[in-house]
């Protein structure tokens, strides 16, 4: 939205107009007041200049050139920059380019070499469609376990005569290529040794996916965080060292690469790590490493990647994130096809998608396992701010419990003391929403802590989507103490050990000095703001069990192994870096999944704080929804751009045909083409009766929208539009394709060209977008309306939707009518009561006038007297 002027001003006014019921006169050019411009256009030549634009359009789509892709089939990505942060290390500048002089040349991935675009037509059919891989040995396996049965924090026994009964299943398939010859895994041999054993029966979806390593095939592995992943990986990295092979251990942070190293260590003999801020061994046969690294390493064609055997990519659905997910994607497409894959991922419910991507991107089989398997079931509940229950919404059988989230939400509305009859309840005297703990937040916080202790659930991890607000919340918790002395002796020893390669200068830091007494009692801070031998110290202390209480941000939840007993979310909603919204299904099963320990805890408890209203199926979807989706975020940025110019054999067309957006598009073809052909059939078999008048029908239709719009562009025009714009004022309002109806102005502003900066607004535009105008209007439930008030970041409601009063800020252009009438308005509208009180007279006058309210006349009201514009008004009526 343009930048305007005295935004805020517009919100207290006092108007003593009355509801006009008497057409109003147009005002005189010696008495109008308002800044119009300085030249008045005649409306000839507003519509002289819209003709001249449509000739203009018609004649670029007539003559524009037709687009010449070679593969024309093939959507292309969306382009986007490259804002991948920087990776320390050798090979790589600040900027992610290549720091050597020399061109690298790396042997081409492609079967045979060559151009890679005509391996590419190699791999296509005739028509141009990409030969998909084939599914084969696909099965399923269902488990029955009992477990104990236990009382929940409500008070209340869930189970039958003390024992509860949980299923679980196991999913295979695998993704081959067309002449692959494929044996089916029921028919493989177990090794005999294996490669690693262990003193614990592996569970059915563990056997199976080490029998694929075994067998030396890629594999995908699907489970839940603490389903026992990780085994799998420790099972490729013996598999490699029995085999005198070298293996790569990717995952995308550092923190997880540093946990794995020190627990791989403990495993193997030869590990060696490789992040950003130190290298150690790296010439080990079991390297452990971020994924922007492994990146670094192919495009420098390091020697080190010319004997790696498997690559194992941890937390592999982190290939969705719109910044650094295409790094898998780079990573992926320029392995060569001898390496074989393990790839660990939270439960994804398109997995198959992205095996045969890879079974097609690289020729080799990819197994896909599946598990729902839960180790530590989890009982999920729910606490409304300042109430004082707590609610057990989902059971360990996942059965959502209706009458107890009922039950919360009127917990919740008591304690925010709503009145769906009041329109004041809830709200201070300014008219802001009172939360239910804003002003309790500190004791509800208080509360749910002394609760975990009391019941013994620590250690208990608390979520909160903002470095600040871990941090104020772990201070409300200051005067706790969880630890004893000799814990809080042997913390204060630890930590001293850790800072004591700082300097002294750095030791003096109030991140340093302050947090020690929280480590001491017991809590403690996780967040990306922290340094990064503070944020160390902290998982090695909470893995010790020396941190009772974890104030942590999510992304704490990736990756890292480090489980608790309760997992508490201070809100329901995360602000994403556009916009505040609910926490989706993958977001929550991801961050719930820290609750309990396997092999410790018989139970994991998971506590929803909510402080808002949210509705039973957003919460339904929430707690026990689906997975998110792996979608491709790949996108080509500068950066990939010249350090593809610089390794021979690769181009970025290569990347653009090969990478996991150009499959997902490319796979759905078929399906769409299916699609338009069944819909071609439908409307040939179609009968029109009278369809030459029809056909007429609608050009006249077309015609009069044209017109209309030149009417509008008339109408809308500053000089004739400012002086109506008074304050109260019924407008019409239309942004694009979102039809707000009728609203009330507010005022209206001239746009203002920032300094420094590209303009907004230019001398070429039209008139219209010169200035915005602020509209009380009635918008989406549940809508937040941006600092700008752009109306393009807001829905009008749906017929189903009461829709909630708000001001927006819209356009001149977007003005579709121009009513006669005026209503009072309040001397400030900053309040949500209101502007409801305001809306209520717009509503009155749309009930007394089903057809809408009298418009002003162009002619007698606006003084358009324009012959031209005369003209097109009678075109229109006729």
């Amino acid at each position: 939205m343009p930048a305007v002027q005295n935004r805020e001003s517009l919100l207290a006014f006092n108007t003593a107009t009355m509801v006009e019921l008497s057409s109003p006169k147009a005002p005189s050019n010696e008495s109008s007041s308002f800044a119009g411009p300085s030249s008045v256009p005649s409306p000839s030549a507003v519509l002289k200049s819209r003709k001249h634009k449509k000739r203009a359009s018609r004649e670029t789509e007539q003559f524009a050139p037709p687009p010449t892709s070679k593969t024309p089939r093939l959507a292309s990505p969306q382009h986007a920059e490259d804002d991948i942060d920087p990776v320390g290390g050798a090979g790589i500048d600040t900027r992610g380019q290549v720091s050597d002089d020399d061109t690298h040349s790396m042997a081409s991935p492609e079967k045979g070499g060559g151009d890679p675009m005509e391996n590419l037509e190699h791999d296509m059919g005739n028509d141009g469609a990409v030969t998909l891989p084939r599914r084969a040995d696909e099965f399923e396996e269902k488990a029955e376990r009992e477990v104990k049965a236990s009382k929940g924090l409500d008070g209340g026994t869930i189970g039958d005569e003390g024992k509860i009964k949980l299923v679980h299943q196991v999913r295979h398939q695998v993704a081959l290529p067309p002449s692959y010859p494929y044996l089916p895994i029921a028919q493989h041999k177990r090794l005999d040794p294996p490669a690693r054993t262990y003193k614990f029966e592996l569970d059915p979806f563990q056997q199976v996916a080490t029998s694929c390593i075994e067998r030396n095939e890629s594999v995908l592995v699907s489970a839940h965080t603490s389903a026992g992943k990780t085994v799998v990986a420790e099972f490729a990295i013996a598999t490699c060292l029995k085999e005198g092979r070298r293996v790569v251990y990717t995952s995308p942070i550092k923190a997880l690469s540093n946990q794995k190293y020190r627990e791989f260590s403990e495993i193997f003999t030869d590990v060696g790590l490789m992040t950003g801020d130190v290298t150690i061994n790296p010439t080990a046969s079991c390297l452990v490493m971020t994924t922007e690294i492994l990146r670094s390493m192919l495009y420098r064609g390091s020697e080190v990647m010319r004997e790696v055997a498997w690559v194992i990519f941890d937390e592999v659905h982190y290939m969705r994130d719109k910044e650094r997910g295409v790094v898998w994607e780079e990573t992926i497409i320029l392995l060569p096809h001898t390496v074989r894959y393990v790839f660990l991922s939270a439960t994804i419910p398109n997995s198959m998608e992205f095996a045969e991507w890879i079974c097609h991107t690289h020729d080799q089989p990819c197994h896909v396992v599946y598990t729902d398997f839960r180790p530590t079931p989890l009982q999920h509940y729910l606490f409304p701010a300042g109430s004082e229950g707590i609610y057990l919404v989902v059971d360990e059988r996942s059965n959502f419990r209706e009458d107890n989230f009922q039950k919360a939400m009127a917990a919740l509305a008591q304690g925010q003391g709503e009145d769906p009859s009041n329109a004041d309840s809830g709200r201070n005297k300014k008219g802001k929403t009172r939360k239910g703990g804003a002003m309790r937040e500190k004791s509800d916080i208080y509360k749910i802590v002394q609760l975990i202790m009391t019941r013994n659930l620590n250690p208990v991890i608390i979520f909160a989507f903002s470095k600040r607000e871990c941090e104020h919340l772990a201070m409300q918790m200051s005067k706790l103490d969880f630890n004893g002395e000799d814990e809080a002796a042997t913390v204060g020893q630890v930590f001293e050990n850790a800072i004591g390669s700082l300097s002294e200068d750095d030791r003096k830091l109030p991140q340093v000095e302050l947090i020690l007494p929280l480590l001491k009692r017991g809590i403690g801070i996780h967040h990306g703001g922290l340094l990064p031998i503070l944020k160390e110290v902290i998982e090695i202390l909470f893995q010790e069990g020396l941190i009772k209480a974890l104030f942590a941000t999510e992304t704490f939840s990736i990756g890292l192994n480090m489980p608790a007993k309760t997992v508490v979310f201070t809100s329901v909603r995360k602000f994403d870096g556009k916009e505040f919204r609910n926490l989706s299904g993958g977001e929550y099963i991801q961050m719930s999944g820290r609750a309990g320990r396997r092999g410790l805890d018989a139970r994991g408890i998971v506590i929803l704080m909510c402080d808002e209203k949210i509705e039973p199926d957003a919460a339904k979807s929430m707690v026990k929804g689906q997975a998110d989706r792996l979608d491709s975020a790949f996108h080509l940025g500068y950066n990939m751009v010249i350090n593809l110019m610089r390794v021979e054999g690769v181009s970025p067309e290569y990347m653009l045909e090969r990478c996991f957006f150009q499959f997902q598009n490319t796979a759905s073809v078929p399906v769409l083409e299916d699609e338009l052909k069944k819909a071609e059939k439908d409307r040939d078999s179609i009968i029109v009766e009278d369809e030459h008048s029809i056909g007429e029908y609608y050009e006249l239709r077309k015609l009069l929208s044209e017109k209309g719009a030149d009417f509008r562009a008339v109408i809308t025009h500053p000089t004739y539009a400012l002086p109506f714009l008074n304050a109260g004022r019924l407008v019409e309002i239309r942004e694009g394709d979102k039809g707000f109806g009728w609203g009330v102005v507010v005022g209206y502003n001239k746009v203002v060209n920032p300094k420094g900066r590209p303009p907004v607004f230019k001398e070429s535009d039209p008139a219209q977008k010169g200035y915005v105008v602020d509209v009380l209007v009635k918008i989406a439930s549940g809508s937040s309306v941006p600092r700008d008030r752009s109306a393009s970041s807001v829905d009008p409601p749906l017929d189903s939707d009461q829709g909630e009063v708000a001001i927006i800020g819209v356009l001149l252009s977007c003005v579709q009518s121009i009513s006669q009438f005026r209503i009072n308005l309040p001397k400030d509208l900053r309040g949500r009561t209101e502007k409801i009180t305001a809306f209520k007279a717009v509503e009155e006058i749309k009930r007394r006038m089903p057809d809408g309210p009298t418009l002003l006349d162009p002619v007698r009201n606006m003084g358009i007297n324009d012959k031209s514009f005369k003209e097109l008004v009678k075109q229109i009526a006729l």
